[in-house]
C-alpha cells in the first residue's frame, strides 16, 4: 500500500517524495538501532523512562514524515485570466496590421496605454489614437521640430516630467513616453476643460481654426472603438457600437 500511494503522485512531486522517503527509511533504521540500544540500557541501567521518551520523539517524527510522503502535494491555484486580454489582443492585431509593426510590441503599448489612461481618468483608445497619429507606433520616431518617441514629446518643453524617468533619454522608452504623454494631455484637459482644445494644444496647433489634428485623432479613435465593438459579444456589441458614436468624450472606453 505504501508503494502504491507513492506511485499515485504526479511526476512533478516524485523528487520531493524520494527525499522524504529516504528520510523515513533513515528514521526506521535509527528506530531499530535505538531499540537495540534500549534493550542494553534496560538490562544494564534500567533506564525505562529515558527509553520511553526517546521512543515518543522518534515515533512523532516518523509519523510526520509518513504524512509528507503519503499525502499529495497541493499545486498552487492557476492564475485568473485577464478579462481585458481579448480586447487588448484585438486592438494590437488591428494596429499592427494597419501600421505594419510588431504585434507583440504593439500589445505592450496597448497594455501600457490602458494602464496610464486609467491613472489619468482618460479613454485608453484616445491615447492609442494619439500614438497612431503622432508616430504610427514607431517608438524611435523623431520629427524635424524635435518631438520624439511614440507620443512625440518635446523634451525641451517637458524636461521636468521626463526627469522622473531618467531625463531626456527616457523619451525613447515606450512606457516612459506614454506615461509622460498621457500626463501632458491630462494637464491640458484640466486647464481648458475641452478635449478639442487640449488636443490642439498637444499638437501645438491652436491657431488651426479647422481643428485638423483633433479630427484626425478622433477619427482614429472611432476606428479603434469599432474594433472593440466587433470583439465584444452580441449583447455587449450593441452597447459598444452606441459608445463608438460618442467620439467627443475623453472618458470611458
Amino acid at each position: 500500500m505504501f508503494a502504491k500511494s507513492i506511485a499515485e503522485h504526479p511526476p512533478a512531486d516524485q523528487a520531493v517524495i524520494r527525499i522524504w522517503t529516504r528520510k523515513l527509511m533513515t528514521l526506521l533504521v535509527f528506530f531499530a538501532s535505538l531499540s537495540a540500544l534500549a534493550l542494553i540500557l534496560h538490562e544494564r541501567y534500567n533506564a525505562v523512562e529515558l527509553i520511553k521518551s526517546a521512543y515518543a520523539v522518534v515515533e512523532d517524527e516518523a509519523t510526520n514524515v509518513s504524512k509528507m510522503v503519503l499525502q499529495p502535494t497541493r499545486s498552487a491555484p492557476a492564475p485568473k485570466a485577464d478579462p481585458d486580454a481579448p480586447r487588448h489582443a484585438a486592438l494590437a492585431e488591428f494596429l499592427a496590421k494597419r501600421y505594419k509593426v510588431s504585434q507583440d510590441q504593439t500589445l505592450k503599448y496597448v497594455q501600457i496605454a490602458h494602464a496610464e489612461a486609467k491613472r489619468a481618468n482618460l479613454d485608453p483608445l484616445l491615447i492609442m489614437a494619439i500614438i497612431a497619429i503622432e508616430s504610427r507606433y514607431n517608438p524611435i520616431a523623431e520629427s524635424e521640430a524635435g518631438a520624439k518617441g511614440l507620443m512625440q514629446i518635446m523634451p525641451k518643453f517637458h524636461a521636468d516630467k521626463l526627469a522622473e524617468f531618467g531625463g531626456e533619454k527616457a523619451v525613447f522608452d515606450p512606457e516612459s513616453n506614454i506615461r509622460v504623454g498621457t500626463r501632458i494631455l491630462r494637464e491640458y484637459l484640466s486647464w481648458t476643460g475641452n478635449l478639442g482644445i487640449a488636443l490642439q494644444m498637444y499638437a501645438g496647433a491652436l491657431a488651426d481654426q479647422n481643428d485638423t489634428y483633433t479630427n484626425r485623432v478622433m477619427g482614429e479613435k472611432y476606428r479603434l472603438q469599432r474594433v472593440v465593438a466587433a470583439q465584444a459579444g452580441p449583447v455587449d456589441g450593441e452597447v459598444s457600437q452606441r459608445a463608438a458614436r460618442r467620439v467627443d468624450s475623453p472618458l470611458g472606453g
